[in-house]
Formats: C-alpha cells, sequence, structure tokens
C-alpha cells in the first residue's frame, strides 16, 4: 500500500495539466503540485489551494494561513507536518495564480476530477476531516453544504466528530471571527480534543 501510495504522490508530482491555464494567468507561473500524504495519516486537512507563498516553499501552509489553523487545531509545527500522522490535500494541489485584479483565483476543477478520489481512497487510515473552506466542504459534504461557509460552519456538529468545517483561516477573516464568537468558544475546543484524541489513541 505505501509503495502504492507513493507512485501516485510521484505522478501528482509530476502532473502539468494546468500548465497553459497558468501560463495565462498575471503570474503566469509553472505548475508545481504541493503533495503532502502517506497512507498511514489519521487526520486530512482538505483545504482549497495553495498560496503564492506555499508555491514558493513546496511546503503546505507555509504562511499566516498556517500558523492560524495550527492554532485552532491545537498541534505544533512538527505534528503538523508529520507525514505519518496528518494528511494535507486541497482542492487543487498547484498555486491557481492571479487574476488581473491581483485577487486568488479559484482552485480549478480539473484537479479535483482527476486525482482527487485516488488520493482519498489511499488514505485508508483517516479518523478525522478538517474542511477547510468552501470549494471542499462543497466537495465532500455536497448538499449539506448549501448555504454557504457560514452556515455550514454554523452546522458543525451535524458532522462531528468525524469531520469538522472551519472558514478559512486567513487573517480576512478576522472579522468574521469577531462576529460568531461561538466559533471559538465551541467549534475549536471540540476540534482541540478530537485532534488530540485521534493523534494520540
Amino acid at each position: 500500500m505505501i509503495d502504492e501510495n507513493h507512485s501516485l504522490a510521484d505522478r501528482l508530482r509530476a502532473c502539468t495539466i494546468c500548465a497553459e491555464r497558468f501560463a495565462a494567468t498575471k503570474t503566469a507561473h509553472q505548475p508545481r503540485p504541493v503533495v503532502w500524504f502517506d497512507s498511514t495519516a489519521r487526520i486530512l486537512v482538505a483545504g482549497q489551494a495553495p498560496g503564492a507563498r506555499v508555491h514558493e516553499s513546496g511546503k503546505p501552509f507555509t504562511d499566516p494561513s498556517g500558523d492560524r489553523l495550527r492554532e485552532w487545531m491545537g498541534v505544533d509545527e512538527a505534528t503538523f507536518y508529520d507525514l505519518s500522522r496528518l494528511a494535507i490535500v486541497p482542492m487543487a494541489f498547484c498555486f491557481p495564480g492571479y487574476d488581473a485584479k491581483g485577487s486568488d483565483l479559484p482552485p480549478p476543477k480539473c484537479c479535483a476530477d482527476e486525482w482527487r478520489s485516488d488520493v482519498l481512497q489511499s488514505l485508508s487510515e483517516v479518523r478525522l476531516t478538517i474542511l477547510v473552506g468552501g470549494y471542499a466542504q462543497k466537495w465532500h459534504l455536497g448538499v449539506a453544504a448549501k448555504g454557504g461557509v457560514t452556515r455550514t460552519v454554523q452546522n458543525w456538529r451535524d458532522h462531528a466528530p468525524d469531520v469538522f468545517a472551519l472558514p478559512h483561516p486567513s487573517w480576512r477573516n478576522t472579522g468574521w471571527i469577531k462576529k460568531n464568537p461561538w466559533f471559538e468558544a465551541e467549534l475549536i475546543p471540540s476540534l482541540r480534543a478530537v485532534v488530540n484524541e485521534v493523534l494520540n489513541d
């Protein structure tokens, strides 16, 4: 199983299906899939897509959003980046680039269509899935994610303790967090408890 998983990761790292798409963006960058998973992982973090900093580093969540996500989960960097314990599988593995106004482009749907089912099938030991942002929530929860991120996160108890839906940990969402105090008062302590249990069981 591990050999098959490594083969899948190697094939994914070599993927260039979005090369023309990325070349046409404002950043005109080359594909650089950021692959971070192993078949032994117990926790799956399903995010959106790498940002510009992650595109440069080749390591997921090496930015302020990652700092906030690790704080929400109650884990340090060593634990977060331990491939044997935690898989980070975004809806698109490459940085999608910026539009003409400098805003992040959405993750290309073709990436999930091409790779997601195979990757998730390889993660047979996952006991907790953390859905970060609307794209991951729609893919994993389907109809249950209709109504937007706020409603999906408000209904977190409908999916816990196996699945937790979170807003994106971008600092742009600081206002949202302040407007929704229940998030840090109720959801975050429950998430940290489940993360701790899954990692230490």
